[in-house]
């Protein structure tokens, strides 16, 4: 199974790509002074939202130029009043934006993935 080029994010019946690359990466990184893995590791459920949401936004400017942090905010808030949780985010589209820039190897991705569903299944 190939790695997913991109993860998708719908908000308010949009779709917009979202991947990080080596330089995007790096910028994250001198911006949080710490690795993207250590956000997960530090985390001890998920992320902070102002975390998440800084690193979607990096995700989100690789494909979507001129898109600001502000606006990935008020993507945010309309995503939430269609439904979505913050919860939801982490698991469908935050750990979506990792598996896609390659933090993991496709068979880490796909027991990623496995584990994802099975801890939305809990959440239902």
């Amino acid at each position: 199974m190939a790695r997913k080029q991109f993860q998708i994010w719908n908000v308010a019946g949009e779709e917009y790509k979202l991947k990080l690359s080596t330089s995007g990466i790096c910028k994250l990184e001198e911006k949080l002074k710490m690795g993207l893995m250590d956000v997960l590791e530090t985390s001890k459920n998920m992320p902070p939202l102002s975390i998440m949401l800084t690193v979607t936004h990096a995700a989100l400017k690789e494909q979507h130029s001129g898109i600001k942090q502000v606006d990935v905010e008020k993507m945010f808030d309309k995503y939430i009043e269609g439904g979505g949780s913050q919860l939801q985010f982490f698991t469908d589209v935050f750990m979506g934006i990792y598996q896609v820039s390659g933090f993991f190897t496709e068979d880490q991705a796909e027991m990623m993935d496995v584990k994802l569903a099975e801890a939305k299944e809990e959440m239902e």
